[in-house]
């Protein structure tokens, strides 16, 4: 299994040092060939108006046609709101790879930063959560499954293969998000093999 993680901007280096503490091959993709033979893709937290720089390159256009045909993706932060249907105050068009609607920086400023611990359906309890101007989902589809909230708000969801979370797992020595996903993943990847 390889696993690409968006290396445009944000936590890359911490997300690939939690595949690799879990024995999986990370790709940093930066061009539009990195995604060739990629079994999931990352997309770190950071500034949501990278979706500006994936236009450029054209990764965006051929992220969109991936999610389409349910390629597992995971997005904290900033990645959530690309892979959203609906962001508040987004002025680009996203992935549209999960049916939620999400504010942005729902969480405060960046001085308003803060951990907490978290319980997580599938996941477990007391998962360590760092809100770092965390966007919030304030709408799910019909077919998405929330996973985790936060002062009433859902903080984690998934649908199909796309998993999303306000909250950067990457930040804390805590792999059991990641681990979740690497499962998702290798578990679609049996189903399909029938």
């Amino acid at each position: 299994m390889i696993v690409g993680v968006l290396g445009l901007q944000g936590a890359v280096r911490e997300h690939v040092r939690s595949l690799d503490q879990l024995g999986v091959e990370t790709r940093i993709v930066k061009q539009l060939r990195d995604l060739d033979g990629l079994d999931a893709l990352v997309l770190p937290g950071g500034e949501s108006t990278t979706i500006s720089l994936l236009g450029e390159n054209g990764i965006l256009g051929r992220l969109r046609e991936m999610a389409q045909k349910g390629f597992p993706m995971f997005g904290t932060c900033a990645g959530m709101i690309l892979l959203a249907v609906e962001a508040e105050g987004r002025e680009r068009p996203g992935l549209d790879a999960i049916d939620i609607a999400v504010a942005r920086n729902a969480s405060g400023r960046q001085v308003d930063s803060f951990e907490t611990l978290l319980v997580v359906d599938e996941v477990g309890g007391d998962v360590p959560a760092v809100f770092i101007r965390a966007p919030y989902v304030t709408r799910l589809g019909e077919g998405v499954v929330p996973m985790a909230r936060h002062d009433g708000f859902v903080v984690m969801a998934r649908e199909g293969s796309v998993l999303v979370a306000s909250f950067h797992p990457e930040l804390t020595e805590d792999l059991r998000v990641h681990r979740y996903f690497i499962e998702q993943v290798a578990h679609r990847g049996k189903e399909n093999d029938r």
